[in-house]
């Protein structure tokens, strides 16, 4: 039997402690000999990442108890925290852990504990490893060094460092061998010729973000492991356009091929593209490459923000496996003689950028609108495709799940938004007869250079099958939609993402898909600032959800947040000396009295990106106005929550909210006290 009741107040088995214990995806999968390694999240443990492998009969096994946890601090948005090989003692593993960012070996099979590599520092926030490389015949293993220089969180340097497998500079930062030099303020870890004489790395420098512009760094590899005649290959970094534009060229990952050539994701035309170089000696001249798809306008290639992404891997085969498309990226096996491509079958629309590749078998990470992220094996022989590890089950029945649809929209002066759409529903419940159309949410994404992909989400299932409809946005300077797309936000953050929010919301209201009267926005991080620049610059929402946001700009151009979006804000809002007045009228801070929409300030404590004090001072401005509000502070908790507890308690606050704004009953979660 269908039941009416009013939109918000369904019943619905997706609960809150059901949307936390299956929150966060896997990630970082590789291959170790013939078993497939990954981190994935363990809400319940902390929000810990936990260290998994697959044995090739299909068992699995988690091979760090908790409160071990597999993730790296590196750029505080972590990346590769992990690298395994075979020796003749079964597999060796080195990885980060999260509580003293130190590097451990690490062998699974032997019964023994794991064992540091790196030590301990006492300046600023210490020393820190990412994307590591392991180079058994010389005993080390090479990776991004972070080292903190000074107590400010712009006091850092980054190299490319060779830490002794033998655990000898477990209490000697001099046992550290630093293989490049800190001209460059950001690199990658390197990537070894197939014949070992050659390296090559990622590198770029402020002001630029690395989908503005990096350089693709080539050294000759010395017997002893010495890095010579380092120069760099390709990429540009080029001068800054007027208003804080940018010419560069974006190269996001490298590769080596068996022949020797470089491959690389790169966009010189607008795009992410594969392009293939063969670098010479370094008195060679000028070094050209060529596109390998060049007539496909899409992306092989997204932001890195982590670290050790990859969007595509040479097979033995000599093909590519590659990561393309406009919007959702899928997986396809490229000729790179012929250019022919052709995608994985099943129903995965969405992949991460992390694979792997062993023989003729690929692995990833990969969802789709019915589906949550699962470690997906495509073997190129057969051409089949399937699930081994982290499937998808149906926790809820899936006639709950949202019944999503891709849209786009039209923005001020006619331009494209791309938008998902996920209606209202639930196989019980109906409106009520005469009610207005629904409520519905707007989600602002992070970064703000991201998307909100298109795969299934418990947590939007937790509103659409209570009645409450949800509107992803992927506003101007997401990416996934080419160069001048993600653009757009150039000098204009805070306007263009607030214009094509309200453009969808405003669409969805006039075309009668939305109640006019009962919209609202939320966010976390970069959406957390769209949510809060749309509450003080509109009057559209009824409400708003805050969660871990950028508030002040002037605060964060001036030390307030960590060194590598120290000078993000150059792009995305122009240099502070040129335009200092636009950092204070663009800020919620300083629009505090414009703010009329109850709304819910969600924060952790420990986070570092942007720091709580934004949100107390935010907090004092608004205080008496008369505008009712929450806030919610969560120890423990960084940029982005991971326990349990915190993700049960946000979310039900958040519905409590819109219960309250909204006006229908709701009896499922503690009301939320709110002050004015």
């Amino acid at each position: 039997m269908v039941t009416t009741a009013p939109y918000g107040s369904w019943t619905s088995p997706v609960d809150a402690r059901t949307v936390a214990a299956h929150d966060g995806r896997p990630a970082f999968v590789g291959v170790v000999g013939d078993e497939v390694w990954w981190t994935e999240p363990r809400p319940a443990e902390g929000g810990r990442r936990a260290l998994v492998r697959r044995r090739p009969d299909g068992t699995e096994q988690t091979v760090l108890p908790a409160p071990w946890n597999v993730r790296s601090r590196v750029l505080e948005y972590g990346g590769l925290p992990w690298a395994g090989t075979v020796t003749e003692r079964g597999p060796l593993i080195v990885f980060c852990d999260f509580a003293d960012q130190r590097l451990y070996a690490f062998e699974p099979d032997s019964g023994r504990e794991p064992r540091p590599l790196t030590p301990l520092s006492v300046v600023g926030e210490g020393l820190r490893w990412v994307d590591p490389v392991l180079r058994p015949e010389l005993g080390e293993v090479w990776c991004v060094l972070e080292e903190f220089t000074g107590e400010g969180p712009t006091d850092v340097r980054r190299v490319i460092a060779a830490v002794p497998l033998d655990g000898s500079a477990a209490g000697h930062r001099q046992s550290v061998r630093e293989l490049s030099d800190d001209r460059h303020r950001f690199v990658t870890g390197p990537r070894i010729s197939p014949d070992g004489d050659r390296a090559a790395w990622l590198a770029w420098d402020h002001p630029r973000m690395p989908w503005d512009g990096t350089l693709v760094m080539l050294a000759e590899v010395t017997g002893k492991g010495e890095f010579t005649a380092v120069r760099p290959v390709a990429g540009d970094l080029g001068p800054t356009a007027p208003g804080g534009g940018a010419s560069g060229e974006s190269v996001v990952q490298i590769e080596w091929d068996a022949d020797g050539s470089l491959l690389f994701v790169s966009d010189p035309g607008g795009w992410w593209e594969l392009r293939r170089l063969h670098p010479g000696a370094q008195d060679d001249g000028v070094v050209t490459s060529r596109g390998l798809c060049p007539a496909r306008q899409e992306e092989f290639g997204g932001p890195l923000w982590n670290v050790g992404e990859r969007w595509f891997l040479p097979l033995e085969n000599g093909t590519l496996a590659v990561l393309h498309g406009r919007g959702a990226m899928t997986l396809g096996i490229l000729d790179p003689v012929s250019g022919d491509l052709v995608d994985a079958a099943g129903p995965w629309t969405e992949w991460t950028p992390t694979l792997a590749a062993h023989g003729s078998r690929v692995v990833g990470i990969a969802g789709g609108p019915d589906r949550s992220y699962e470690v997906v094996e495509l073997d190129t022989c057969t051409g089949r495709a399937r699930a081994i590890a982290c499937r998808h089950t149906d926790v809820v029945d899936p006639a709950y799940y949202p019944r999503p649809r891709h849209r786009t929209f039209r923005g001020p002066g006619d331009r494209d938004v791309h938008a998902h759409i996920h209606p209202p529903h639930n196989p019980e419940h109906s409106a009520v007869d005469g009610e207005l159309p629904p409520p519905y949410v707007i989600w602002a994404h992070g970064g703000p250079t991201s998307r909100a992909p298109l795969v299934l989400d418990l947590e939007i299932a937790y509103f659409t099958s209570r009645g409450i409809g949800v509107a992803q946005v992927n506003y101007g300077g997401s990416t996934g939609y080419g160069r001048a797309y993600r653009e757009r936000l150039r000098g204009q953050w805070g306007v263009v993402d607030v214009e094509d929010c309200a453009a969808v919301a405003r669409a969805l209201a006039e075309e009668g898909t939305a109640d006019p009267a009962r919209l609202a926005i939320r966010g976390g991080s970069a959406g957390g600032w769209t949510t809060a620049a749309s509450l003080t610059s509109t009057d559209l929402y009824a409400c708003g959800t805050i969660s871990y946001p950028v508030l002040d700009l002037s605060d964060w151009a001036n030390g307030g947040t960590h060194d590598f979006e120290s000078r993000y804000l150059e792009s995305l809002v122009g240099p502070f000396a040129e335009v200092p007045d636009r950092y204070r009228e663009r800020s919620p801070l300083h629009r505090a009295d414009r703010i009329t929409a109850p709304f819910l300030l969600l924060q952790g404590l420990d986070d570092v990106i942007c720091p709580p004090a934004q949100c107390e001072r935010f907090l004092a401005e608004v205080a008496g106005r008369g505008v009712p509000h929450a806030y919610l502070a969560f120890p423990g908790e960084g940029h982005g929550f991971r326990r349990a507890e915190t993700l049960v308690r946000s979310l039900e606050a958040e519905l409590a909210l819109y219960a309250r704004t909204f006006g229908f009953p709701c009896d499922e979660v503690p009301p939320l006290e709110l002050r004015e």
